[in-house]
């Protein structure tokens, strides 16, 4: 697949199978773990986290093609700017969970 603009880029589809079978891999460990109860709750729990993480990275490099050398600034910028946004949601989202949590068990 060739695609143009102003400079000839070439994309082959190796890197996008790699991508999509490291981000198989980093969903059916946790899952695994998850299905089995093999560890404790807490070990779980950091194990998860940690695959999630590299799977973010995962996807950031092999199918959105963000290299953090060679990225230029504005999608540095809009990449910043989208995990503002997903922290806001998160935090927002945790805490209401635990303000309701707390004003139904009084």
């Amino acid at each position: 697949m060739e695609v143009k603009s102003g400079l000839q880029i070439e994309r082959t589809l190796k890197p996008y199978l790699v991508g999509l079978a490291l981000a198989v891999i980093l969903t059916a460990i946790p899952f695994g773990l998850v299905a089995t109860g093999a560890l404790p709750r807490q070990t779980t729990l950091i194990i998860i986290a940690v695959f999630a993480v590299a799977q973010i990275i995962v996807h950031l490099t092999f199918f959105l093609h963000i290299d953090f050398k060679t990225t230029p600034r504005e999608n540095l910028v809009a990449l910043a700017f989208a995990l503002v946004l997903i922290f806001i949601m998160v935090g927002g989202s945790l805490w209401i969970m635990f303000d309701l949590y707390h004003r139904m068990m009084v």
